[in-house]
């Protein structure tokens, strides 16, 4: 269990105590996680991957009615589970806003039935919020996404409260780095990156 900021400084000023209660919440917070489904899992991890400040990116399974669902349960539609990636990251370094602004640039925000070739709820696009304050900003950035006007129909990304992670089957973690060709003909016979090119003017791979 971390120490508690001591107070036995208190005598040396009030500037000091303050300062060591500073920096123990700072190092409380150097890690965070986000939680997104955009589609299959393997295309979600890459554009997280290389953000400075992004520790790491597990493919997973939210959203769900059962616990340590496998790929094949989740894959029927039965579990409700929609396939999605943690993001665990550096809030220091990189913000919870910057990586909405990733997110739903890789991503069809429009799509109610899945995301690109993959149909069904379990390929849904959905923010898995953590706290009130990842609440507001997801609110906040899909608002602004229909402000924008960017786009002729509505945004249907649903955002709800994390209830539970669970990360999927090994061979799926880092699949694009893992099974390089497998993943590249998955990815270009779906069609993601031109319907990316489409909506956002660009491929964020």
């Amino acid at each position: 269990m971390p120490r508690s900021p001591t107070l036995a400084a208190v005598a040396l000023g009030g500037v000091f105590v303050v300062t060591g209660l500073s920096a123990w919440a700072a190092s409380a917070e150097k890690e965070a996680h986000a939680t997104f489904a955009g589609g299959c899992f393997w295309c979600m991890e890459p554009p997280f991957d290389k953000i400075p400040g992004v520790k790491s990116t597990t493919s997973g399974y939210a959203g769900g009615v059962i616990a340590n669902p496998s790929y094949e349960q989740v894959a029927s539609g039965a579990t409700r589970h929609a396939e999605v990636v943690q993001v665990l990251f550096d809030p220091s370094r990189v913000s919870y806003e910057e990586l909405l602004e990733v997110y739903w640039k890789n991503i069809d925000p429009m799509d109610p039935g899945g995301q690109f070739c993959d149909r069904g709820r379990q390929y849904r696009s959905a923010i898995f919020y953590e706290g009130e304050a990842q609440r507001q900003a997801a609110l906040a950035s899909k608002q602004a996404l229909e402000d924008s006007g960017r786009f002729p129909w509505p945004i249907v990304t649903e955002i709800e409260p994390l209830d539970a992670f669970y990360p999927a089957e090994d061979y799926h973690q880092d699949f694009y780095i893992t099974n390089l060709r497998r993943y590249w003909s998955y990815r270009s016979g779906c069609g993601r990156d031109s319907r990316l090119k489409l909506l956002w003017g660009k491929t964020d791979q």
